[in-house]
C-alpha cells in the first residue's frame, strides 16, 4: 500500500535526482490520456510543493494542449535499480512558452537544450510512494543524443517550421498555442 504526503520530502528529492527518466500523464475530460516518457536533465524541484520540467520538441504536443484546458498532471518516477520505489507527484500545471514572462527565470534552472519548447510549472498537492516491487531491474547505459543532435542540426527556424507542421494540435485536435506563444 502506498504512503501519501502533502509535500516532497528531502528523501524524495534525492530519489528524483537519481532517476534517469520519468513519465508525465495528462488528459482533458474528453481527450485521450497522454503518458509521455521524459529524460535528459529536464526536471527540477523548486520547493516542497513546486517542480518544473523542460519540454523539448517531439512528434506530438499533447501535454501542452491538455494542460491549457485541464491543469491536472501526474509525474511518475520509477526505481529501475537499487531499492524498489515508485514516486508519483500529483498537481496542477501551467505551461510556460518562450514569450511568457516567466520563461527566462524558469529556463535559467536548466542547462540549455536545443529544441526547448515549453516549461511546465507544477504545484504539487499530493506525493505518493509505493513499493515498485514489480518494476524490472534495468541497467542505465547512457542518455541518447539523437534529439539534441537533430534539434541542433535543424536550427531555430526549422524547429519552428516543425512546430507549425507537427505541434499545433493534439491527437484530438486541441490547440497547443505553440506558434503564437513561441514566435
Amino acid at each position: 500500500m502506498g504512503k501519501q504526503y502533502l509535500s516532497i520530502s528531502d528523501k524524495n528529492i534525492e530519489f528524483i535526482e537519481n532517476q534517469k527518466m520519468y513519465f508525465v500523464g495528462t488528459a482533458t475530460q474528453d481527450s485521450r490520456v497522454s503518458i509521455s516518457p521524459k529524460g535528459m536533465d529536464s526536471f527540477k524541484v523548486l520547493g516542497p510543493n513546486r517542480v518544473i520540467w523542460l519540454n523539448v520538441t517531439g512528434s506530438g504536443n499533447e501535454t501542452a494542449a491538455h494542460v491549457q484546458i485541464d491543469k491536472r498532471m501526474t509525474i511518475m518516477f520509477l526505481a529501475f535499480d537499487g531499492s524498489p520505489n515508485i514516486l508519483r507527484l500529483y498537481g496542477q500545471a501551467k505551461v510556460i512558452h518562450h514569450n511568457d514572462n516567466e520563461w527566462d527565470d524558469l529556463y535559467s534552472h536548466f542547462s540549455p537544450l536545443p529544441g526547448a519548447r515549453q516549461i511546465f510549472d507544477v504545484e504539487v498537492d499530493l506525493v505518493q510512494n509505493s513499493c515498485g516491487m514489480s518494476v524490472p531491474l534495468l541497467s542505465y547505459e547512457e542518455d541518447r543524443n539523437q534529439l539534441k543532435e537533430w534539434s541542433t542540426k535543424q536550427g531555430e527556424e526549422s524547429i519552428k517550421k516543425y512546430w507549425e507542421k507537427k505541434n499545433q494540435h493534439s491527437l484530438d485536435g486541441l490547440e497547443t498555442h505553440i506558434l503564437e506563444k513561441n514566435l
